[in-house]
């Protein structure tokens, strides 16, 4: 299949999936949207495609309002956090020790400083959960507060790309939230003690979602099942993040139109990489326990086709025989290089499940994470549509040696 028809259909499809479908959080319709377009898409290619469904929710926001006497201070919903309608004496808190320490029941508390520097990780989150973390959040629900306020700034590892940033995003964490910026947090910290008053325009919406799992082969010589996550964060196009990494897939799908030479082939959108649950890697992992050992390879796609830089591939817990068979086809590829090993994408659920993976990402990773990612900035113009074709076409000349071995 010549490749200028691989990037005119690459094109097509992120016109599709960031321009028609403006974003793509789970529960949303515009996730659906995309989970339908990727099934036919594969259905055409000759794939069997499931649609395994999980419950999920929505959630929307007015926006907040945060006010003391005449005072009024800049708020944002926290996302997936209850509404609330409060008033309540404001108390603070900036380190571990003061949140054991202070009595907060029944205030709005500020939370700042060292207790806002990072992100938390939602309270049931499966794949990481610091100490501290589970901590903050055990205190937190504990004190129970009427409400709470954090003032935070860049988290580059987890949203750089965001200021002020949530730090509380969890749909199972029933104590209202909101966040502001660290000069908001400075003006607010003047009137500890005094009554304010909190309003947060938020809801929870009862939904669902669904991956998508396109099969190709029998798995008689194993399978190789590659993945991209298909939902984005609530309000961006998330073309980098990982529109390139599903268009890759579909562009693959493509060009196995007649595979029958290699492995089983398992095509997979997850849905859920950026959801506070993770629900369509949980709801994968569970279907496919008793069959992990049968998978060969799991290749994971995420924020490839940055325009500047080269296309970056790192290995995980791979035999050394597969590693040798990964290298010597992908090192045939200009633009390709052997980069950093990196665990912020869906290849660690493998290989927290024993199985080898292959993740590819572009070589500029850590500063699209810390510039564009979950932002309003990731649109298609960012891509280069080249190197999503070329990438495709690797990974076509990839899937049936790892069956041969050679």
């Amino acid at each position: 299949m010549e490749r200028e028809y691989l990037v005119r259909l690459a094109g097509r499809l992120f016109s599709q999936l960031c321009v028609d479908i403006p974003t793509r959080p789970v529960g949303r319709a515009g996730n659906r949207e995309a989970t339908s377009l990727f099934a036919s898409r594969l259905v055409d290619c000759g794939f069997a495609v499931d649609c395994p469904s999980f419950q999920s929710i929505d959630w929307a926001s007015e926006g907040a309002v945060l006010c003391a006497g005449s005072d009024s201070f800049e708020v944002y919903s926290s996302p997936y956090s209850l509404g609330c309608d409060v008033r309540a004496r404001l108390t603070s808190v900036s380190s571990l020790v003061e949140l054991e320490r202070t009595r907060i029941d029944g205030s709005v508390v500020l939370v700042k400083g060292e207790l806002a520097r990072g992100q938390l990780m939602p309270k049931n989150f499966p794949w990481y959960n610091p100490e501290e973390h589970q901590r903050i959040i055990s205190l937190l629900e504990a004190s129970a507060p009427a409400g709470i306020v954090c003032a935070t700034s860049r988290d580059p590892e987890m949203v750089g790309s965001q200021y002020p940033f949530p730090l509380i995003e969890d749909g199972d964490f029933d104590i209202p939230s909101v966040y502001m910026t660290v000069e908001e947090g400075a003006r607010l910290q003047t009137l500890v003690g005094k009554e304010v008053s909190l309003v947060s325009r938020a809801r929870r919406i009862p939904s669902s979602g669904c991956n998508v799992v396109a099969r190709k082969g029998t798995e008689r010589d194993g399978c190789v099942v590659l993945t991209a996550h298909i939902d984005t964060r609530d309000g961006t196009p998330g073309a980098l993040d990982d529109t390139s990494g599903v268009v890759t897939l579909l562009l693959l799908g493509e060009l196995l139109r007649d595979y029958h030479e290699g492995p089983a082939v398992e095509i997979v959108a997850l849905n859920g990489e950026d959801y506070y649950a993770s629900s369509g890697e949980k709801l994968f992992l569970e279907t496919n326990r008793a069959r992990m050992d049968r998978i060969i390879l799991n290749i994971n796609i995420d924020d490839v086709g940055y325009h500047e830089g080269r296309t970056a591939w790192s290995l995980y817990e791979c035999p050394e025989k597969l590693a040798g068979i990964i290298r010597r086809c992908l090192e045939r590829h200009e633009g390709f290089f052997e980069g950093p090993s990196w665990q912020q994408g869906d290849h660690m659920i493998f290989v927290q499940s024993g199985r080898p993976a292959l993740a590819f990402t572009s070589e500029l990773f850590m500063q699209v994470l810390a510039e564009v990612t979950h932002s309003e900035k990731d649109r298609p113009d960012l891509v280069d549509l080249e190197k999503i074709a070329d990438l495709a076409i690797a990974l076509r000349q990839l899937l049936p040696q790892l069956e041969r071995g050679e």
